[in-house]
């Protein structure tokens, strides 16, 4: 039997609420604003939506840096690199030939707060300098 994982310390508890709070947002950029407009305008429901499961991953990640499962530090950097990537690779090419529409600018502001957000996830597994060997996961 193996010993618990240590409790998070404040700012990796700070940056797993941080991932629920943004898939919440998330699902309602995402699902429930396009679900409500295109009701509004007689269209079907799902006219607007993109699918995808981020916000699932994202409460997966939050989830994992509260209860510590040995995989969190490679689940924290790997989808950290992956996310930084795909919304970096979108920006330039949004940024290009920028569409502000308000469903551009809703995706837009809605990938700043996430691109932040995972800077400061895979900031968070850096060592700390007074002790490379410590590190918050």
């Amino acid at each position: 039997m193996s010993l618990p994982a240590p409790k998070p310390n404040g700012w990796i508890s700070f940056l797993a609420h941080l991932l629920f709070i943004l898939a919440a947002w998330t699902l309602f950029i995402k699902y429930l604003f396009p679900v409500g407009y295109a009701l509004a305008y007689g269209e079907p429901w799902a006219t607007y939506i993109y699918w995808d499961l981020w916000p699932v991953a994202h409460v997966w990640l939050g989830w994992a840096l509260l209860k510590r499962p040995r995989y969190t530090r490679a689940l924290a950097v790997g989808m950290s690199v992956i996310e930084i990537l795909i919304i970096g690779t979108l920006f330039v090419r949004f940024l290009a030939d920028p569409e502000w529409s308000i469903w551009r600018t809703n995706w837009f502001v809605n990938k700043v707060f996430v691109l932040t957000c995972f800077v400061l996830v895979l900031a968070a597994t850096v060592p700390i300098q007074k002790n490379l060997k410590e590190r918050p996961l």
